[in-house]
């Protein structure tokens, strides 16, 4: 009796061992790629040469290191959740309104992001304030081989409300590019913050900012014949804008896209009514990933896009309830830092998004 009791308890330990095992191939087959708007991560130091004086021990926002310190653990959190969810960290997570390489530096060092290993690239960029975009990504999955930073220009046939003069004091944020190889195959990635809706202008600008990428993307793709793109940002814009499927070439559907154009995930989730950042009581995705044919219709055992919400929608927008604001005025809304000038201890007013890759 014994001895058909031993068996059994070692067929059952081989069996999970084999759970377990079939469990993590299957987590190591997808490549998670992410995008987050962080909400001004600022350290607490000041750098002569940008205007940071808002998040400075004695200025506006009263930004000490322990604010600092909770906000980094906030965001830290926040990657974690989602590396839970997906059973592994992202392989590529895109950041916008980063400060500089010490952020990220402490950002990576948080205790729910050690284990990650992650890697940073970052470059500092022409915004006025400081703020920049930056990639995150996992050695073990991705190789770095170039990055760039790309920086906004007026050289284009769009028709500019700014004058010569405003253009020539106008700055914004750069559109980081990092070229290397995601799980052995050519990849690149731009990350983007496009210019603001600030009175509720700036579509001109917004297209301009699509179309640098969008001419850069095609340029690398004439280079590297094959290379598979991502396109993630801040956009400023919702997936269905001009700047989006007039400048960028974003298509809605597998179907209607040619080679050279891109493919949206979070239009028909947009239309589905999802959201990632609230803005005068009406939800937008204006946090998007966009891909590239090479990955939208990829050959077979090579890396593509997968359906993942409700296994019909290609995007998903990470929307737990410790990031959402659970009262208050901003009931229902995402929990940012701060609340009319006060400090509330949250995460950022922008809800993170990501997409599948798997061969």
């Amino acid at each position: 009796m014994k001895r058909l009791i031993y068996i059994l308890l070692a067929l059952f330990v081989l069996s999970s061992a084999s759970a377990c095992g079939q469990k993590k191939k299957a987590a190591e087959q997808i490549a998670v790629v992410g995008f987050y708007n962080v909400e001004n991560l600022f350290d607490t130091l000041d750098d002569p040469n940008r205007d940071d004086a808002e998040f400075l021990p004695d200025g506006a926002n009263k930004w000490t290191p322990d604010k600092y310190r909770r906000k980094l653990n906030n965001i830290a959190r926040a990657i974690r959740a989602m590396a839970t969810e997906n059973g592994q960290f992202h392989a590529i997570l895109g950041l916008a309104e980063v400060e500089n390489d010490r952020v990220l530096k402490d950002l990576v060092a948080c205790e729910d992001l050690a284990k990650a290993g992650f890697k940073y690239v970052h470059h500092e960029g022409s915004d006025g304030r400081g703020i920049d975009c930056a990639l995150l990504y996992r050695p073990d999955r991705f190789k770095v081989l170039a990055s760039e930073s790309i920086p906004y220009d007026f050289n284009s046939n769009i028709a500019f409300e700014y004058t010569k003069a405003e253009q020539a004091a106008f700055s914004t944020r750069d559109v980081l590019m990092v070229r290397g190889k995601l799980d052995g195959e050519p990849f690149a990635v731009y990350v983007a913050h496009l210019p603001s809706r600030r009175g509720d202008k700036g579509m001109d600008l917004r297209a301009r900012g699509a179309e640098i990428i969008y001419d850069h993307a095609m340029a690398l793709m004439d280079k590297y014949p094959g290379i598979k793109i991502a396109v993630m940002g801040d956009m400023n814009d919702d997936p269905v804008d001009a700047s989006m499927t007039d400048y960028l070439h974003a298509r809605e559907t597998l179907a209607e896209m040619t080679p050279k154009e891109f493919f949206s995930p979070f239009m028909a989730m947009l239309k589905a009514g999802y959201g990632s950042m609230e803005y005068r009581g009406t939800w937008e995705i204006f946090d998007q990933i966009l891909v590239n044919d090479n990955i939208a219709r990829a050959p077979a055992g090579t890396l593509q896009i997968r359906p993942l919400e409700q296994g019909r929608y290609y995007g998903r927008v990470f929307k737990p309830d410790f990031l959402i604001q659970q009262s208050g005025r901003y009931k229902g809304t995402p929990f940012r830092t701060f609340s009319n000038g006060e400090f509330i201890d949250g995460y950022s007013d922008h809800l993170p998004t990501f997409v599948y890759l798997s061969k």
